[in-house]
């Protein structure tokens, strides 16, 4: 482990050895262990992790430096596998093992308690990460009474290499008693009339408006079901309620409609496009084209024509500020995680920008007067008026289901489809060549390759009965491959899409209150970033009415008998049966 002979003495707790050790060769007393897994750890960092106060008084006796040391090895980084994280100085070892006394020692001999590790966490950021909640919050009331505040900036304002306070830590990673905990110790409780209290809670770091990295942006865009939960604790619930109420809801509707008619017209100039009389005549049998696509000089001379060219105005000026909305938030958040996440609205994102870039080619079609704008138009009406689904999550009657519908289609649909496509390809090459050399014309649905592939298709769903010839004599090899493909394709794959949609039914449903609540969240913060500040004033009470300072506060009514419970007495803080900004 590249470890010395002090630094084994210290692992066995064995402070005559290590008394033995320091006088033969005091150098020992800092040196660092060299082995990639515990590199950097020195023999105080082990006697504090082991809780050995007499051991880390006798090494800081002998002169161990208590604030440079930086524990850096592969076991003391934070990852998903990771057993613990405790950070790389000393004091930050004490903090999160929670032995009081150890960091009082180290504190009074000179350890700093604003030291950052290599991600720039604090002892406080790190607290906010050990599964020993209660301690947690013991120990960082203690490293916040000892920070003497003199660089000016406060210990719990300072950012991690994310960008994240203590306090939005805490939310991202859904630890929901420490959350509570430092909410209530700023938060300001009036006089209490009745059996009610009137309590302020400061906003700073909670709201959105003005604050690009907030508690309420962070949870929605968070795979951590844990942190998705702390939306319905006091006082997020209460501001996403404020805000969902009086300006979400209201304008979110508006944007609704506004798409629809927006969508009718794109449909309108479609259905109505210009086409003319077809004049050749095809070589092709069963080629059946009668009208064709007319130059862009005979495309616009009528009234109607001009009529026709507003709305396909529109709809091209209509594509371009989806992609300038679209653009922003996808910097924002990353590419993968604002198309891959439910809550952001991912796989709507993509339907969208897609009919946007389709509204584009095809004017670029219409003004080069290439063939294939048709192809455009009706990929990109389909996506268009699938959209409107999107709308579906402001409503609790339908919005659960577009959950529902997202999950299912992009990811059971999509896995059972790379599935089925291989089962497809050998199925309609084997019925291709066994017809291969028969008669093209008595063959059925089978005449070519490319038409295999789409008969098997429709044979694995069921949307046609064996698509051959069945008044001429078929090869005997016919039988036993759609025999064979029957059983796998119309009978377990079939049956095996519908298991995993029933699962994913299951899932949804546990979780449709959290979720759907954190849609809510998400389509509230993304009106608020595109609305002028004149549509959308800020939520709350200037701190200045209660002589707070300049802060922004929210005031609630709770119970008194509610006031003081936390998270450890219910799973979150309960208040007056009221609806949420859901509706629940």
């Amino acid at each position: 482990m590249g470890e010395t002979a002090l630094h084994v003495a210290a692992m066995y707790g064995h402070v005559e050895a290590v008394k033995a050790l320091l006088l033969a060769a005091p150098d020992l007393v800092n040196d660092p262990m060299t082995s990639h897994l515990y590199e950097g750890q020195t023999a105080l960092h082990i006697a504090v992790a082991q809780q050995n106060l007499d051991l880390v008084k006798e090494l800081v006796k002998m002169g161990a430096d208590v604030s440079s040391p930086r524990a850096t090895g592969t076991a003391f980084q934070l990852t998903e596998d990771a057993l613990y994280y405790y950070g790389e100085h000393v004091l930050s070892f004490a903090a999160c093992v929670g032995n009081t006394e150890i960091v009082r020692f180290l504190i009074d001999h000179g350890a700093s308690v604003r030291a950052q590790d290599s991600l720039g966490n604090t002892i406080l950021h790190l607290l906010t990460l050990q599964p020993n909640q209660k301690m947690a919050c013991v120990m960082y009331d203690l490293i916040l009474s000892c920070d003497t505040k003199e660089s000016g900036t406060g210990l719990e304002s300072i950012q991690n290499t994310k960008g994240l306070t203590p306090f939005k830590m805490a939310a991202v990673e859904g630890n929901s008693v420490m959350f509570h905990h430092l909410v209530m110790k700023k938060q300001v409780t009036l006089c209490p009339t009745g059996a009610t209290t009137s309590v302020l809670y400061d906003l700073t770091g909670i709201d959105s408006w003005g604050d690009d990295q907030s508690i309420l942006e962070l949870l929605v865009s968070t795979r951590k079901r844990a942190a998705r939960q702390i939306l319905d604790m006091t006082p997020i619930k209460d501001l996403v309620r404020l805000k969902w109420n009086n300006y979400g809801r209201p304008y979110f509707c508006v944007v609704a409609v506004l798409y629809v008619l927006y969508m009718t017209c794109f449909t309108i100039c479609c259905v109505y496009r210009p086409l003319k009389p077809r004049t050749t005549e095809s070589n092709n049998s069963r080629d059946i084209t009668l009208h064709i696509e007319t130059t862009l000089s005979e495309s616009y001379t009528t009234y109607t024509d001009s009529l026709r060219l507003i709305g396909e105005l529109v709809s091209v000026i209509g594509a371009l500020l989806i992609i300038v909305i679209e653009l922003p938030d996808i910097a924002r958040f990353g590419a993968a995680s604002y198309f891959g996440r439910t809550v952001l609205g991912g796989p709507f994102h993509v339907i969208i920008i897609t009919y946007a870039f389709l509204v584009l080619m095809t004017l670029v079609l219409r003004v080069s007067e290439a063939d294939g704008e048709a192809t455009t138009m009706a990929f990109a009406m389909v996506l268009g008026w699938c959209y409107v689904m999107y709308f579906a999550r402001g409503f609790e009657s339908v919005g659960p289901l577009t959950i529902m519908i997202q999950k299912m289609l992009f990811c059971d649909v999509l896995q059972f489809c790379g599935l089925l496509a291989v089962v497809i390809l050998g199925f309609a090459g084997a019925f291709f060549i066994t017809f291969q050399s028969e008669d093209p014309s008595e063959l059925g649905h089978f005449f070519s390759y490319p038409m295999s592939l789409f008969s098997t298709f429709e044979l694995s769903l069921t949307l046609i009965d064996g698509p051959a010839n069945y008044s001429v004599d078929l090869p005997p090899m016919y039988h036993v491959l759609y025999s064979a493909f029957a059983i796998l394709a119309a009978l377990l794959m079939l049956n095996m899409i519908i298991a995993m949609m029933a699962d994913t039914y299951l899932q949804v449903v546990r979780e449709r209150d959290e979720i759907w609540r954190a849609q809510v969240v998400a389509a509230t913060i993304k009106l608020e970033r595109k609305l002028p500040r004149s549509l959308w004033p800020r939520s709350g009470i200037s701190g200045k009415v209660y002589g707070l300072g300049d802060n922004q506060y929210l005031r609630v009514e709770i119970l008194q008998s509610e006031a003081a419970q936390t998270p450890e007495d219910s799973e979150v803080v309960t208040r007056q049966p009221q609806k949420d900004p859901c509706g629940n």
